[in-house]
């Protein structure tokens, strides 16, 4: 079998994910209710949930351009913004963390460094997804405290404090100079009974964090607060603003738990531009608190439109390098 077949029949696969997940979302709703959902849509707050998306990429971008001029690089904002829209736009049909492949390529081509745009890469995508986890543990330890969850178990609090304690205590412990290296040996014991692929994959991204070992605890604190700021405040507000366009009324701590949790699913490459994981989480979660799932697959739409949105700017982005590719003169041979 070769390469491009396997690539197909995964594409294929991720398809018929994303129909599943989309046909089981709209089966919970009938279309009379969502059009009359969609009817009484807010637009003020749709317009903010745009407005917050583009934000929240900008402030990515400025997080990565810190990243980078740690590893002595310096990258202009608007190029690494640009970069982030065309993998949006990519991403529309390149599933999940597959389509940060054109973003590595267009920064390593404006640094000409494709090993330091890669473990800038991991470094930034780690750090997100450990403030994600905490951020999500924590929402779900509040909204249990305030009996705001359908059970209301001691248990839940002290699993989540437990999880909390271990993904900090890992997190530091890879980016530590002192015990990176003994942990990282231990981690790759552990990656023993995996598949190669899977091994390999693994020891590259350690390769890659391990190159931050020595950045210094200032350097992570301020990319942890950077981190914060675009996830709990910038995404979380993305989620009220959504919620508020669709006239839901929840607990803020289930819609920040909501965000951390379709995040970290949007990790993973089994759908096509996240569609349908996002969906069934919101149509499913929050039907639990009596939230209308038209209202709840209208909030998943206002999300997604924000997606769209830096699409449609990751498609100028090109447009404009392309044009500007061709008017710039050849570079001289030798």
């Amino acid at each position: 079998m070769t390469t491009r077949t396997k690539q197909l029949i995964k594409l294929a696969i991720r398809i018929l994910i994303t129909t599943g997940l989309l046909t089981w979302a709209f089966r919970q709703i009938e279309l009379e209710q969502f059009w009359q959902a969609i009817q009484t849509t807010k637009w003020q707050y749709l317009i903010g949930v745009w407005g917050l998306t583009a934000v929240f990429f900008w402030v990515g971008s400025v997080k990565m351009q810190l990243i980078l001029k740690k590893q002595g690089f310096h990258v202009n904002i608007g190029t690494i913004f640009g970069a982030s829209a065309v993998t949006c736009l990519y991403g529309m049909v390149i599933p999940g963390i597959l389509s940060t492949g054109i973003k590595w390529y267009i920064l390593k081509r404006d640094t000409g460094k494709g090993s330091v745009v890669f473990s800038s890469m991991v470094y930034n995508q780690f750090s997100l997804f450990v403030v994600m986890m905490v951020v999500g543990l924590t929402s779900l330890m509040i909204a249990n405290f305030a009996s705001l969850l359908p059970y209301n178990k001691w248990i839940v609090s002290v699993i989540c404090g437990i999880l909390i304690v271990v993904v900090v205590f890992v997190s530091l412990l890879l980016v530590n100079s002192r015990t990176a290296s003994k942990f990282t040996k231990g981690l790759e014991v552990l990656l023993r009974p995996f598949p190669e692929t899977v091994r390999q994959k693994g020891q590259e991204v350690l390769a890659q964090i391990s190159v931050f070992q020595s950045a210094g605890a200032g350097f992570h604190l301020i990319m942890v607060l950077i981190t914060l700021i675009a996830a709990l405040g910038i995404g979380g507000a993305m989620y009220i603003f959504a919620a508020m366009a669709a006239n839901i009324v929840t607990p803020i701590p289930i819609l920040i738990l909501l965000c951390a949790v379709i995040y970290v699913l949007a990790r993973l490459p089994i759908s096509v531009a996240n569609l349908g994981v996002r969906e069934a989480t919101l149509v499913g979660l929050l039907g639990i608190y009596g939230v209308e799932k038209s209202a709840a697959l209208l909030m998943s739409m206002i999300l997604f439109s924000g997606l769209i949105l830096m699409a449609i700017i990751g498609a100028i982005y090109q447009l404009f390098w392309k044009v500007s590719s061709k008017k710039s003169p050849p570079r001289p041979a030798g």
